[in-house]
């Protein structure tokens, strides 16, 4: 069985997050994961904010652009994370999407250098190394952490292609994939990641859409418009993204499906009004 986590979506208000970590953490998940989107909400707040809301469930970041994170600042706010909820954080960074970031002023050119140098830069310091680093983006001389965690948090990116699920595989501790993606583009990823390098470690993380209904009219009514975008995005055909988005019944076998492709965390995001009840109708549905 894959780790079952359930996102915070990021339409709602942030004052909602608090009351709605502690009742997943009831429901029974292993993970809670948070956006940070140009706009929304920041993820390290949200994060605090997860963590001091629940004891025992893991909340990932998902994900952080690293062109508007210095690296050592992004270091030290995942260290006061990790230090005070040792083993509960998970730390995703990605390239960002290149429109937000122009929006921003923080559009970098060497994308591929910046996310493997800051990949390398935050997790030497949180380690409690003194890092320098001269490279094409990314440049620390003798910097250090005073309060590194005594566990360090993994380092997951969220990536869409294959050189940077190359970089994924080389120098993270796991990948996020988007959703949409069913087990034979798992598939395709975990080979550019494996050729990266990554080892039997590697954690593979999954977005999955989640709507829970047995008449395919009205889910679409709730759900088509962000289904047909995300394959737009993907560029794939609506009626081969891949969902959970259908009876209950469905959903052990695909959920099956992702496992056997190599999914090791598998991360829901309930659609529509009642994200409780949705993530409650799926538990069951794989509780038998």
């Amino acid at each position: 069985m894959p780790r079952i986590g359930v996102m915070f979506d990021r339409d709602r208000a942030p004052e909602e997050l608090p009351a709605y970590a502690a009742a997943v953490e009831e429901l029974g998940v292993d993970d809670l994961w948070l956006v940070e989107d140009l706009g929304w909400a920041g993820s390290i707040g949200s994060t605090a904010l997860a963590l001091a809301a629940t004891s025992r469930i893991r909340v990932g970041i998902g994900i952080a652009p690293v062109p508007l994170r210095n690296p050592a600042l992004l270091a030290m706010e995942l260290a006061t994370l990790a230090r005070v909820h040792p083993g509960r954080v998970v730390a995703g960074v990605g390239h960002g999407v290149t429109e937000w970031m122009r929006q921003v002023g923080a559009e970098r050119k060497a994308k591929l250098a910046l996310l493997e140098e800051s990949v390398t830069a935050v997790r030497g310091l949180l380690r409690g190394e003194t890092v320098t680093l001269d490279g094409a983006e990314v440049h620390l001389d003798g910097v250090s952490l005073v309060h590194p965690p005594s566990v360090v948090p993994p380092i997951v990116t969220g990536v869409v292609r294959p050189r940077s699920l190359e970089l994924s595989g080389r120098v993270a501790d796991g990948t996020i994939l988007a959703e949409g993606n069913g087990p034979a583009q798992v598939g395709a990823a975990l080979g550019h990641i494996r050729r990266g390098g990554a080892g039997d470690g590697h954690e593979l993380i999954t977005f999955v859409y989640l709507h829970v209904n047995d008449d395919p009219a009205d889910a679409a009514k709730v759900t088509g418009e962000l289904v047909a975008a995300q394959a737009d995005w993907l560029g794939v055909p609506q009626d081969e993204l891949f969902t959970l988005i259908g009876p209950a019944r469905d959903i052990p076998a695909k959920i099956q499906a992702l496992t056997d492709a190599g999914v090791a965390t598998i991360v829901l995001r309930p659609l529509g009004p009642d994200p409780l009840g949705q993530t409650r109708s799926a538990l069951a549905a794989l509780a038998g």
